[in-house]
């Protein structure tokens, strides 16, 4: 006859909501069950315990990043269909994806004709950077420009002004042929 451990919730919840582990609480009925039956040590079931908050923590942190950065869809490099434009150079996009010119503080200027892509490869961009745990903010020329001269009028231009500086990544549109690093192979920089 096995005996089934008892449930240790109702003693467990407020102390684990005072630290601030109530996260805990969504899987410590299934992990006791779990520890009981297959006769887990108790510091492997902690460790169990453990991972299950920081999965979840980290999940909410990712959902949390994509709700804020602002995106128009869930437009991913995996979505980018690289054979529609050819001309594109893959390996410096996904270059691009490692997110390495953002801890670098490096400018990336994604320019050309309509309907070669751009939008999805900067919302993609942005993803990646999202899921390298790192702030974006996905936001239109006009919309960008609209925030500050709104925040010019109530006199928190600045506040405004650091907060958009704050965020490692800003993407938005602009319709600008200026000086960039090529996407296209074999272009001139």
């Amino acid at each position: 006859m096995s005996t089934i451990a008892p449930n240790p919730m109702p003693e467990l919840a407020p102390l684990l909501k005072r630290l601030r582990l109530s996260g805990i609480l969504d899987s410590l009925e299934t992990r006791n069950r779990e520890a009981v039956a297959n006769k887990i040590p108790y510091t492997d079931f902690l460790a169990l315990l453990i991972a299950d908050e920081v999965a979840r923590r980290e999940h909410k942190k990712f959902n949390l990043r994509i709700r804020r950065a602002g995106f128009r869809s869930s437009k991913t490099l995996e979505q980018f269909d690289f054979d529609f434009n050819p001309a594109i150079d893959q390996s410096l996009i996904t270059e691009l994806a490692t997110c390495r010119f953002v801890a670098e503080k490096v400018a990336v200027l994604i320019a050309g004709p309509c309907g070669t892509g751009k939008s999805h490869i900067a919302q993609a961009l942005g993803h990646a950077a999202v899921r390298a745990d790192h702030d974006v903010l996905f936001t239109t020329q006009s919309q960008l420009l609209a925030s500050l001269h709104a925040a010019r009028a109530i006199n928190a231009y600045e506040r405004r002004f650091q907060a958009f500086a704050r965020v490692p990544l800003v993407a938005h549109h602009v319709i600008s042929y200026c000086a960039r690093q090529s996407l296209v192979k074999g272009e001139a920089m």
